[in-house]
Order: C-alpha cells, then sequence, then structure tokens
C-alpha cells in the first residue's frame, strides 16, 4: 500500500537558527539548511506526504512512544541552549492516523510503542529545526518517534525501524520519509571553550572515527559498521545513543542494506560535535531478517552485524 520514499541521516544544530540572526555568526550554518531544503526539495519531487522524525532530543525513560498529535503550533525556547534558540515560532500539521499505524506495527513485532494522538506535547527541536527548513509551507504532515532512549537496546530501535516500514508499506495509503535527526560524534566543547569550538570537532580522536564511519556510509559497508554501532556509539559520545541510527537503519534492511550513502552537507563540527546532511538510497529488501529481540546487557549497547 504504502511507501518509504526517502531515508536520511540529518543535522539539527542549532546554531542554523542562530544562523538566520543578524550578528557574527550570521549565514555561517547556510550549508547545513541547504541540505535540509534539498532534502525538502526531493521530498516533495517523490510525493511525500508525511515525514517522520526519529528525534534524539525526545528522552523517554521507558518504552517508545509516537507524537502524532493532529497539529503542532506555538514558541520554541530550548532549555539546553537559550542563548542559540529563543521564541522560533514553528507550525505544522501532524498525522495521527499513521502515528497509530506505525505504533500498531511495532507492537505486533514485539516492540512496545505508543501512540499520542490526543496530547499537548510539543517536539522537541530535533524535529522542529530541520521542519523550519524543509517545510517551511507546511506541505508535509509531521510524526516525531522518541530516538533519546535511556534504558533501551539498540536492536530494539533497529527492530521498531524495520516495524515501522512494514507497517508503511502494508497499512498506510501514502508515501513517507524517514529522517535520523541526530550527530555523529557528540562531545560538546567543555563549558567556556564554546565559542573556539564554534566549528570544530572537540578532538582528532573523534573527528577521524566520524570520518572512518561516514567512508563506511557510502562505501555500502553496512555489515561492518552495524557491528561496531554499540562500540561507536560509546567511545563516540554518539547523541541519544544512536538510537536513531539504529532506526534508520533497520527501516533500510540493517547489515543486508544495500544502498550508499549520498552527502549533501559535508561533515562540519559545531560546538565540537559533529554533523551532517546524508540521504540513504531506500532499496528493496523483501529477503531482510527482522532484528531479534535483545536478550542480554549492556542495557543501551549490544548489537550485532545481523540482529
Amino acid at each position: 500500500m504504502g511507501k518509504l520514499a526517502l531515508a536520511a541521516k540529518i543535522t539539527h544544530v542549532p546554531s542554523m537558527y542562530l544562523s538566520e540572526l543578524p550578528g557574527p555568526r550570521q549565514g555561517f550554518r547556510q550549508a547545513a539548511i541547504d541540505g535540509h531544503q534539498e532534502i525538502g526539495r526531493r521530498c516533495r519531487e517523490l510525493g511525500v506526504d508525511t515525514i517522520v522524525v526519529f528525534d534524539t532530543h525526545w528522552l523517554v525513560n521507558a518504552n517508545y512512544h509516537i507524537n502524532c498529535a493532529p497539529r503542532f503550533q506555538g514558541l520554541y525556547t530550548s532549555n539546553e541552549l537559550p542563548h542559540f534558540i529563543s521564541n522560533m515560532e514553528y507550525g505544522f500539521p501532524g498525522n495521527p492516523e499513521l502515528g497509530r499505524i506505525l505504533a500498531e506495527g511495532c507492537n505486533a513485532l514485539g516492540v512496545e510503542t505508543l501512540a499520542h494522538d490526543a496530547t499537548t506535547l510539543a517536539p522537541e527541536y530535533g524535529t522542529l529545526v530541520p521542519m523550519r527548513y524543509m517545510n517551511q509551507d507546511q506541505h508535509f504532515k509531521v510524526v516525531s518517534v522518541s530516538a533519546l532512549c535511556t534504558v533501551h537496546y539498540l536492536n530494539d530501535s533497529a527492530r521498531l525501524g524495520w516495524a515501522m516500514r512494514k507497517a508503511v508499506e502494508e497499512h498506510y495509503d501514502g508515501t513517507v520519509a524517514f529522517l535520523a535527526s541526530g550527530s555523529l560524534s557528540h562531545r560538546f566543547a567543555q563549558n567556556g571553550q564554546a565559542p573556539d569550538f564554534a566549528t570544530r570537532i572537540w578532538s582528532p580522536f573523534l573527528e577521524n572515527l566520524d570520518l572512518s564511519v561516514i567512508q563506511m556510509w557510502q562505501d555500502g559497508r553496512w555489515q561492518e559498521f552495524c557491528a561496531m554501532l554499540p562500540e561507536y556509539a560509546a567511545k563516540g559520545h554518539g547523541e541519544g545513543f544512536m538510537h536513531d541510527t539504529a532506526m534508520l537503519l533497520g527501516a533500510l534492511g540493517w547489515s543486508d542494506y544495500d544502498g550508499k550513502a549520498e552527502v549533501l552537507t559535508p561533515y562540519f563540527g559545531a560546538s565540537g560535535t559533529g554533523q551532517i546532511n546524508a540521504v540513504f538510497p531506500v532499496t528493496a529488501q523483501d529477503g531482510a531478517a527482522i532484528p531479534a529481540a535483545q536478550a542480554s546487557n549492556p542495557a543501551c549497547g549490544q548489537s550485532s552485524s545481523r540482529l
């Protein structure tokens, strides 16, 4: 029935909003903004009606959650960085129907997920910043998925992504995009040093680790990457423990995925963290194995090259 038409790993750095405003940083995130706008353009071209965002700023301590209210609108100020994002306007439609379909599909495969369609819960800026540049005209409906998962297995997040794709293809009458909204390495600059690291990575180790991972993505070395994801998430300070990335790759077929990433916005540093906009071509995965449930410790990291 439905179709997953586009998948991407994207940045959501709040300095993109700061880049709009008059001052010394005006325009310095234009490449990231351009990457978001290109993803929005491609979604329109592909007939996408709803963008599903795996948001690493939505922290949850139990279960997986889907914010699928009928409408999102308001003013947003970041509690983490109120000097970067303050009173930012947002507004776009939600998709309660799709949110319920996604939750039902996840629960059917044993990944406990709750859809919230009658809620006052507002999206986090992992959703709001991308939608500012991809969806200014409110063309797309938006669904946000919790991806800062504190006590969850990466295996389960991969299974969630797989289940969501199956739910779209089997039960949704429409076309969607999945976006993993989070950084690569996410080691912020130490307090007091942030201005010096505005466009830099915190350490050469993290920068080279990120660059090696990006090369794996471009080469299509998915078995290798999936095998190292738990350790990369830990030692690379992965944002949201890299659950957004596990969700995205689960939807694409995990280690059976046969696509190669296309970089739209080249790797860049932001307050010490490593950022990118990259599209992952959606390929047929009829024969891919459904990721297995995680049954052993550690609680936030265990994975395998083939789940």
